[in-house]
């Protein structure tokens, strides 16, 4: 396992939901690629309510806030302009699969 930093990712979505729908299949082959590298530990949509739109939570590994912002700039949803926000802090797991890091 990395001793890397673990970033939290959220991306707030554009109320598009034709073209989120047409690049999604390209947005999850992206992620799934940074899955295989290792620097992707796990994603997942955030759902929409009243009080949110819709979303997703990203967990990433990188050296800094600056790489991570550089590897999801080549998502395909931000290229199709379809994240509104992006949030990336870093995470410290204390309990759960990555908590042997600390």
């Amino acid at each position: 396992m990395s001793d890397m930093p673990i970033f939290a990712v959220t991306y707030t979505y554009a109320d598009k939901p034709a073209v989120l729908d047409a690049f999604r299949p390209e947005h999850r082959a992206f992620l799934g690629g940074l899955l295989e590298q290792g620097t992707l530990l796990a994603s997942g949509p955030l759902a929409q309510d009243v009080a949110n739109p819709a979303g997703a939570l990203l967990l990433v590994e990188a050296a800094d806030e600056a790489g991570v912002a550089a590897t999801l700039d080549a998502d395909p949803f931000a290229r199709e302009n379809v994240i509104t926000r992006r949030t990336v802090r870093p995470w410290v797991p204390v309990l759960g699969p990555w908590s042997d890091r600390i």
